[in-house]
Order: C-alpha cells, then sequence, then structure tokens
C-alpha cells in the first residue's frame, strides 16, 4: 500500500474512533436497543407527542450507529481489495479501492458535523446574549454588528429571530440585546460562540482616525423544554419590573412591563423587554432555565476535567475570535486557529467554518495551547 494512502487508512480509522466516543457508542446500542423495542409496543402512540420524540431519537441514533459499521466495514473491504490488487498486479483495482477510500472520507467528514451536535440542548432554540465591553460607544457599535452578524448567520439558515431586550447605547450601537434564535440545532451550532469578541479598526467616531481596538461579550444559553429538568424554587428568584425604551425604529419600545429576574443563590440576572408584561416573564423565565442549564452544563465538563470546558470558552477575559478590518483584513478564531481574510463576509453571517472547527475542537478535546493573538 502506497504510503499516502496508508496515512489515509490511518486518519480515517481515528475519525470512526472519535465518532464512537462521541457517539458513547456502547450506551448507544444499549439505547437503540431499547427504543426499537418501544416502537413495537402498541400503547406508545397513546402519547403521540412522546412517541414522536422517541421515534426521532432512534431515527437519530439509527442512522449513525448504521452509518459507523459501515465505514468500518466499507473500509476493511476496501484495504483488503488493495491487497489482492497489488498482489495480482492489478493496478485498475487498487485505483478503485483508492478512490472509494477517499470517498470514505469525505462522507466521514460530513457525519462528523452531525455527531457533533448530539448533545442533549442542542437541538433546542437557543438565546444568544451580546453585551459591549468597556469603551463607551466603540464597544456599543461593536456588539451592534455582532447582533446584526449573528441575526444574518441565523436568516441565512432559516431560522426565526425574535428580539427579547434591547438596550441602546447613549451615541450609536448598543450596550446590550438578546435575540431568541427559533430553528433546529440553532443551540447546537451557536454555543461555540460563547466568549469574548474583539474588533481592531480604524475608528469612524476618532475625528483622528486612529485605530481603536474594542471588545464585546456573547453569551449563549439554549431554550430548556420539560425533558430537562431544571428546579427553580419561588425564594431563590427576584422579580422587578421596570421601564425600558428602546432605539427607534423597529426597536421602539416604551413600556413599563419590562422585566428583570434575579436568580438569588447565583447572582444570575435575565431580563425581557418586549411585548406584554406575562410575556416578559415567560420569557425570562425560560432565559433563566438556560442559563442555569449551562451553569450546571460548565460544572459537569470541569468535574471531568475536561481541557476545553465551557467556563474556558465564556469567561469575560477569554477572547475566542479577533475580528482586524485595518490595517490588514483578518478574521482569526484564537482556538482552532481558522482564519478568513474577508471580514466583511463573516460579518454577513458567514460563520459555519468558525462553528464547525470548534464544535471539532471540543470533540477532539485540544491540547490547550494558547494561539498567537493577532494585533
Amino acid at each position: 500500500m502506497r504510503a499516502e494512502t496508508a496515512t489515509l487508512v490511518d486518519e480515517i480509522e481515528q475519525a470512526i474512533a472519535l465518532l464512537r466516543r462521541h457517539l458513547d457508542w456502547e450506551q448507544s446500542i444499549k439505547r437503540l436497543d431499547y427504543l426499537n423495542s418501544r416502537a413495537e409496543d402498541p400503547e406508545l402512540w397513546n402519547d403521540p407527542a412522546e412517541a414522536q420524540k422517541l421515534m426521532q431519537e432512534r431515527q437519530r441514533l439509527e442512522d449513525m450507529v448504521t452509518a459507523i459499521r459501515r465505514f468500518d466495514q466499507d473500509l476493511e473491504d476496501n484495504v483488503e481489495l488493495i491487497a489482492l490488487g497489488e498482489e495480482e498486479g492489478d493496478q485498475e483495482t487498487v485505483a478503485e479501492a483508492e478512490k472509494a477510500i477517499r470517498g470514505i472520507q469525505s462522507e466521514i467528514d460530513k457525519r462528523a458535523v452531525d455527531a457533533l451536535l448530539s448533545g442533549e440542548a442542542d437541538p433546542n432554540d437557543t438565546f444568544v446574549e451580546i453585551h459591549s465591553g468597556a469603551g463607551g460607544t466603540e464597544s456599543q457599535d461593536w456588539a451592534n454588528m455582532l447582533l446584526r452578524m449573528y441575526t444574518r448567520w441565523a436568516e441565512r439558515r432559516g431560522f426565526k429571530v425574535e428580539l427579547q431586550e434591547y438596550s441602546a447605547g447613549e451615541e450609536a450601537g448598543i450596550k446590550s440585546a438578546t435575540i431568541l434564535v427559533k430553528g433546529h440545532n440553532a443551540h447546537g451550532w451557536l454555543k461555540t460562540e460563547s466568549g469574548v469578541h474583539r474588533l481592531v479598526r480604524i475608528s469612524p467616531y476618532d475625528s483622528n482616525a486612529r485605530r481603536h481596538t474594542s471588545f464585546s461579550s456573547v453569551g449563549v444559553f439554549p431554550v430548556i423544554d420539560d425533558n430537562i429538568e431544571i428546579d427553580i424554587q419561588d425564594k431563590d428568584i427576584r422579580i422587578d419590573t421596570y421601564r425600558s425604551s428602546g432605539a427607534g425604529g423597529q426597536h421602539v419600545n416604551t413600556t413599563d412591563s419590562a422585566v428583570r429576574i434575579t436568580h438569588l443563590p447565583t447572582g444570575i440576572v435575565v431580563t425581557s423587554s418586549e411585548k406584554s408584561q406575562h410575556q416578559n416573564r415567560a420569557n425570562a423565565m425560560k432565559a433563566l432555565r438556560g442559563r442555569l442549564y449551562d451553569l450546571e452544563m460548565q460544572k459537569r465538563e470541569e468535574a471531568a476535567q475536561s481541557a476545553h470546558d465551557s467556563k474556558s470558552d465564556i469567561g469575560w477575559g477569554h477572547q475566542i475570535r479577533s475580528y482586524v478590518l485595518q490595517p490588514y483584513q483578518l478574521v482569526k478564531d484564537l482556538r482552532t486557529g481558522v482564519e478568513s481574510t474577508a471580514p466583511s463576509d463573516v460579518l454577513d453571517g458567514a460563520l459555519d467554518p468558525f462553528m464547525e472547527a470548534a464544535l471539532a475542537h471540543k470533540v477532539h478535546g485540544g491540547d490547550g495551547a494558547e494561539i498567537e493573538d493577532v494585533e
């Protein structure tokens, strides 16, 4: 076997092993057996909602398990074909088998993204919170650019975006905003965006045209449905109503019905300043459930001593990406090293390459090394 082909075979074997590990192979097989037995129970459909959920889970697991088994078998078959072809001097057979192996690699790459989006809350809708950092108008304008970027990304995918909270800056931009992104796997994709985002540019607000560095933080928290238990005691929360005003236009909101909920044990604060007070309270409670779920996930990952846990991703002092507009054009993800020389495209929502790499990086369990910052 040619060295190049042998290297490819080794890479595919490692990729299959990663897929198995991420799927938690043995547990998934047991779970699939259980779901298959439930599917044969005629009483299952007495609860159509629960039945549909179980059948969707069954289909997802069956697809992944079948695909991984097929990758294993196809790789083994083609490696044997290469050995036979080389033994008999049949280069045509060898070439066909090598082509088939390259095809396996391509299929695994596609399957890997599906596997990366198999977390408990990954399929759910999600809240995206954006807060400007220190720096006044500069950072507030940057926060507004990020709000637009995520809105455009969601629209590209056909997701629905609802504005939940909006606090305008004094001169331009926003102090903070929260959007609810609705769509299948919305949280799975967007969870990789939690962290501090850094912008370097010639400021449009500086009459001396100096270069400025601005920071804004992004937090992503899933909408938690009733299938994920989050216990919130009445005694642990404080609910305040207040008057909120938007930035005008589509964000006009001068209602007294805005709601702020403080979770006393953790200090987590969530707000909603759209629609009615009743709706705001419901929205804020959803956001609080998501924040508490995210906090619990961080604790679990820390307990497992994950090299790249959620806490490192969302801490204010941890930059995940730099966007340089001057003196050159470059967006660089500091976790994965993925780059783009088209910042305008990225800021218009072209985020998939960064998200895919961050998802893969988390599964591979990066070595924790810091990547040189972009100035």
